[in-house]
C-alpha cells in the first residue's frame, strides 16, 4: 500500500509544477464605526475563508445580540474588550486566499491614541484601504491615515466610501468624497496609484462582487482591485544590498576551506561573477559562489536568504553590508522622521540604540526641528515634545557610521527603530532623510 501510494506521488509530482503563490500585504485603516471590521470579514466571508464552527458562532452571538444579520466584524475583533466596545484596539494580522494568491492584513486601529499601532502594522504593506464613512464624509482622522500610509511609502491606496446603504447609494455623496480625497493625495504622492470604490460591507455592495444598487458605478470591486495588483516587488530594481549575518566556517573535513557570508537580501540581485563591495571597509571582490539553502545557484534576489562565497579572503564579520551598484554613505549624522512608540516619548538627554539591519549603535536626539500634525500635514517647529504617537522631524548622533539608503529610495535599507538602553523597549520607528 505504501509503496503504490509512493508511486503515484511520483507520478503526479512528475506532472504538477509546483510553485509558490504571490503574497500582497495590506494595511486597513479608517476612523471609529467606518465599518473596517465588518468589511475585512465580508472579504473573508464572500471568499469562503471562514471555517464553518467559527462562522456558526458568529451567527450565534448575531442572534444572540438580537441582530437581524451575521455580524461580521466579529470575524476580525478578537479581544474581549473590542467585542464590547464595537472597535479595534489591536493590531491583527488576518490571512486569507483567492484563487490567484494569498492576503495578509493588518487590521489597525482607528483611534488617534493607537497611530504607533498603525504604523508598526502597516509598516510591510504594499496597499492600504482607507475607508470613509458616506454619511460623514472626510474626518481628521482620514487625513492622518492618509499621511501615514504616503509617510510608508505605500504604492497603492484604495478609498473605500463604506455605508453608501444609509444615504441610498447616492452617486453624488460618493464622486465628492473621491474628488476632496483625491485633492489631498495630490498634495502628498501624486504618483500613487489610487483606486476609489464605492460600497457597503455590511451588505457585501462591491467588496467581492459587483453590486445591483449603484449602476452607476463601473469600476472594480474591492477584490478586484486587489487581485489586479502586482504584488512583485520593485526591490529587485534597486541596488544589491546585503547585511551579513553570520560568517560561515563550517568545521568539517569536507568544508574546511569554506568561508562564506550569510544574510537576507534586502534589495537588488546578485550573481555569480558579480563584483560587491564590503562596508566599512571598502573592499571588494567577485563573487565566486551562491547558496540557496542546500543548493548552489548563479542568481539570488530581494527577499532570498543566501550563503555568498567570495573569490578573495577581505575581512568580513557581522553586521558589514555587502552593496554593489551606487553605494551608500557613511552617515555620523541622521535626519530622519521619527514615529514615537513609547508612552515615556523621546528625550536629547537620554541615550538610545539605534539599531538597522543587524547593525547597532549608540545614538542621540541631535536637535529636533518640530512634530508633525498628520491631520493637517505641517511641521510644528516651536514644538520640541516627542510624546507617545508623535511624529517628528529630527537629527541624530551616532557613536558610529551608519551605511543606510534614504526610504524614499529604498524602503528596507532605509529604516531603523531606536531602542531605549535601560529597558531594551523599542521607542521609535525612524525613517532616513536626506535632510529634515
Amino acid at each position: 500500500m505504501i509503496s503504490a501510494a509512493k508511486q503515484l506521488w511520483n507520478n503526479v509530482k512528475n506532472k504538477v509544477i509546483f510553485k509558490r503563490m504571490e503574497v500582497l500585504k495590506i494595511a486597513t485603516a479608517g476612523s471609529v464605526d467606518d465599518g473596517k471590521s465588518t468589511l475585512i470579514g465580508r472579504l473573508l466571508y464572500d471568499t469562503n475563508s471562514v471555517p464553518k464552527d467559527k462562522l456558526e458562532a458568529i451567527e450565534a452571538i448575531s442572534k444572540r445580540k438580537s441582530l437581524s444579520y451575521v455580524d461580521l466584524s466579529l470575524l476580525t475583533d478578537g479581544l474581549i474588550a473590542e467585542r464590547e466596545q464595537g472597535i479595534t484596539i489591536d493590531v491583527a494580522h488576518i490571512y486569507f486566499n483567492s484563487s490567484t494568491r494569498k492576503y495578509i492584513i493588518a487590521d489597525t486601529p482607528g483611534h488617534v491614541e493607537y497611530t504607533r499601532n498603525m504604523i508598526t502594522g502597516a509598516s510591510q504593506s504594499q496597499a492600504s484601504l482607507i475607508l470613509v464613512d458616506a454619511r460623514k464624509g472626510i474626518s481628521e482622522q482620514t487625513k492622518r491615515h492618509l499621511y501615514i500610509s504616503t509617510l510608508l511609502g505605500i504604492e497603492h491606496i484604495a478609498l473605500v466610501v463604506n455605508k453608501l446603504d444609509l444615504v441610498d447609494y447616492s452617486e453624488d455623496c460618493f464622486t465628492n468624497i473621491t474628488i476632496e480625497f483625491a485633492a489631498l493625495l495630490h498634495q502628498m504622492a501624486p504618483k500613487t496609484n489610487f483606486q476609489p470604490i464605492p460600497c457597503s460591507a455590511l451588505y457585501g455592495d462591491n467588496v467581492a462582487f459587483s453590486s445591483i444598487n449603484m449602476p452607476w458605478y463601473s469600476g472594480p470591486t474591492l477584490l478586484a482591485w486587489l487581485e489586479g495588483i502586482s504584488p512583485k516587488s520593485t526591490l529587485d530594481e534597486l541596488p544589491f544590498r546585503l547585511s551579513v549575518q553570520l560568517a560561515v566556517r563550517p568545521q568539517t573535513t569536507t568544508w574546511r576551506d569554506f568561508r562564506g557570508f550569510a544574510g537576507r537580501i534586502s534589495s537588488g540581485k546578485l550573481a555569480v561573477g558579480d563584483t560587491i563591495t564590503a562596508l566599512p571597509s571598502g573592499l571588494s571582490s567577485v563573487v565566486k559562489g551562491l547558496y540557496l539553502g542546500e543548493n548552489t545557484v548563479d542568481t539570488a534576489s530581494a527577499g532570498d536568504s543566501v550563503v555568498v562565497v567570495l573569490e578573495d579572503e577581505i575581512d568580513i564579520s557581522r553586521g558589514d553590508l555587502l552593496a554593489k551598484g551606487k553605494l551608500p554613505e557613511a552617515q555620523n549624522n541622521l535626519n530622519a522622521t521619527l514615529c514615537c512608540l513609547s508612552d515615556a516619548g523621546l528625550s536629547p538627554a537620554k541615550n538610545y540604540l539605534l539599531q538597522g539591519g543587524v547593525v547597532r549603535t549608540k545614538a542621540k536626539l541631535n536637535g529636533i526641528l518640530g512634530t508633525i500634525d498628520p491631520a493637517v500635514w505641517n511641521l510644528n517647529p516651536k514644538n520640541k515634545h516627542i510624546g507617545l504617537n508623535s511624529i517628528a522631524k529630527v537629527g541624530l548622533k551616532l557613536a558610529k557610521p551608519l551605511y543606510a539608503d534614504n526610504f524614499s529610495q529604498n524602503k528596507t535599507t532605509g529604516r531603523f527603530i531606536l531602542i531605549d538602553e535601560q529597558t531594551n523597549n523599542t521607542v521609535a520607528v525612524g525613517f532616513v532623510e536626506d535632510k529634515c
